[in-house]
């Protein structure tokens, strides 16, 4: 929300007293500021959900995609473990959408409803606003004819311009009081309505996560191969080429004895020529590997 207050000229009489503008002002900011926050908050959840449904969809498509694998055809055993994975991401999946949904029913869409609030509290405010420049301009109208000589033409124009002034004081010390009123009760509503809705969360939260730890439990029980030690359990997840054996490090070549008289210049063992190809090198490694 936004105010400007319009520029016009000001009435000598002060018809709206310094203290009440000041709390005027004081809790406006304080609504300007909550709104501000209620929208990041939201904004927020949306996205965090819409990036869990993301990743448990993403977590399925790589399952069915490993399934699919040809691998599966060859080895019972792998074809085994991808069946369990399947079927892990898949619940994960289910639990996934109901947190979602529980977090969008008792979470997001009750930001969303608050923030509905905030343009017709806005509009208040303008309404309040135009009363008040309405009010100045009829109020230095009055004072105008106040000032002028007490003729009888004069003094017709006094009274109509006080019987215009009337009403609209009245409407604006109306909107006024009801504003005064009924901010700061509207900025204490969030006090009483985010503790319940940050407890259904956590507790939408700490349901899933439990059952997460039974899914990939479950799925550890599975897959694990028994017999097996810690240190090979330990290398079998080391990532990249060490955890298949295979290095890429140039062999190092003997050394002949040197060329040339007095024993100066390159050995043949130095020479380019003589050092194996990358390929050879690839063959004998990779055939370390699958012997």
């Amino acid at each position: 929300m936004s105010w400007m207050p319009f520029k016009i000229g000001q009435p000598k009489k002060q018809i709206v007293s310094k203290t009440v503008e000041r709390d005027f002002e004081r809790e406006y900011d304080k609504l300007q500021k909550l709104e501000d926050q209620t929208k990041k908050l939201h904004k927020d959840m949306k996205k965090s959900t819409e990036a869990d449904i993301a990743m448990s969809k993403a977590a399925v498509k790589i399952s069915g995609d490993l399934l699919g694998n040809p691998l599966c055809e060859q080895d019972q055993a792998f074809l085994d473990s991808m069946t369990a994975l399947d079927t892990a991401m898949r619940r994960m999946d289910s639990f996934n959408l109901e947190k979602v949904n529980q977090i969008q029913k008792t979470v997001i869409d009750p930001l969303k409803k608050y923030s509905s609030v905030f343009p017709s509290l806005n509009m208040a405010v303008k309404r309040r606003e135009q009363a008040l420049q309405d009010y100045k301009r009829l109020q230095s109208k009055v004072e105008k004819y106040e000032e002028k000589e007490k003729t009888g033409p004069n003094m017709v124009k006094l009274h109509q311009a006080k019987d215009e002034l009337r009403p609209v004081r009245d409407d604006f010390e109306a909107k006024n009081k009801q504003l005064l009123d009924e901010m700061p009760k509207f900025y204490d509503s969030p006090h009483r309505l985010l503790p319940a809705q940050l407890r259904a969360l956590i507790r939408a939260q700490v349901v899933y996560f439990t059952e997460m730890h039974k899914i990939f439990s479950d799925l550890t029980e599975q897959i694990d191969q028994a017999g097996l030690t810690d240190e090979q359990r330990e290398r079998e997840n080391e990532p990249g080429w060490a955890s298949c054996g295979l290095s890429l490090s140039w062999p190092t070549t003997e050394r002949r004895g040197g060329g040339g008289r007095g024993g100066g210049g390159k050995g043949r063992g130095d020479r380019p020529g003589n050092r194996p190809a990358l390929q050879d090198l690839l063959t004998v490694q990779t055939g370390q590997l699958w012997s």
